[in-house]
């Protein structure tokens, strides 16, 4: 058995999310993959399972009410518990709220037990202000303050918190953002999902708070800590095109 017993992915069904998928079920992870495309989850479960790997599909909109109470459901199931949750599921211009309730229902089923990891997949949008895309960038920024915020209410329980904070990845993300655009930052800043996925669980299984992912992506995250908010701001605008 690998680094965790079970693990609920949302987001499953491509991108950063199936690259989890695949590389827990190798470690022989059981899964519970969960996302809207139900036809693509049973296709990605019948390749994964195995007779030493359990898969599970759960198809679930979290964008809906339903959808978050369906999956928090399965994560307080205590028949077959899970302990890792990797929220990853989202979109570009949607908000991202709806881990709040994932988050605490995973809580609330490994602090009893002692053990258990929560891995928020975030972005290092989140460290800059973006022009075109303020709703996302936001967002990420909350995922990220959350789970910091998170672990340190969960201190001394067991059950570990990250935020895995990729930065550009070859996933469908970017195609369906921006078709036919290929232009967006130079090539050698870009990661592959299998990347991004080995390096968060990675990161993850160390106890590591906040993980930004690639040489690059981290020595920028340094820079824009230590930039005024000011220079932030104004480079980020000129770089895109707007006065400040």
């Amino acid at each position: 058995m690998g680094r965790w017993e079970r693990a609920v992915i949302t987001g499953a069904s491509a991108g950063i999310g199936e690259a989890m998928a695949r590389v827990l079920a190798a470690e022989g992870v059981h899964l519970v993959l969960v996302a809207r495309r139900g036809d693509r989850l049973e296709a990605l479960r019948a390749e994964l399972a195995s007779a030493t790997v359990e898969a599970e599909v759960l198809a679930a909109d979290l964008a809906t009410d339903a959808g978050v109470a369906a999956v928090a459901a399965r994560l307080a199931a205590p028949d077959r518990p899970v302990d890792l949750l990797v929220n990853n599921a989202g979109f570009g211009s949607h908000g991202r709220l709806w881990e709040r309730a994932l988050a605490t229902a995973a809580a609330s089923a490994m602090v009893p037990r002692g053990r258990g990891t929560i891995l928020n997949v975030s972005s290092i949008a989140g460290l800059l202000p973006s022009p075109g895309n303020a709703v996302y960038s936001a967002t990420k920024a909350f995922v990220t303050n959350f789970s910091e915020g998170l672990s340190i209410e969960l201190r001394g329980t067991g059950v570990q918190v990250s935020a895995s904070c990729p930065g550009l990845t070859h996933t469908e993300f970017h195609a369906v953002l921006r078709p036919g655009d290929t232009s967006i930052g130079p090539e050698a800043m870009w990661m592959t999902a299998d990347a991004v996925a080995r390096d968060a669980l990675d990161a993850a299984a160390r106890g590591r708070v906040v993980r930004v992912h690639g040489v690059g992506n981290r020595a920028l995250a340094v820079v824009s800590q230590l930039l005024p908010r000011v220079v932030k701001r104004t480079m980020v605008g000129r770089a895109m095109g707007h006065r400040t």
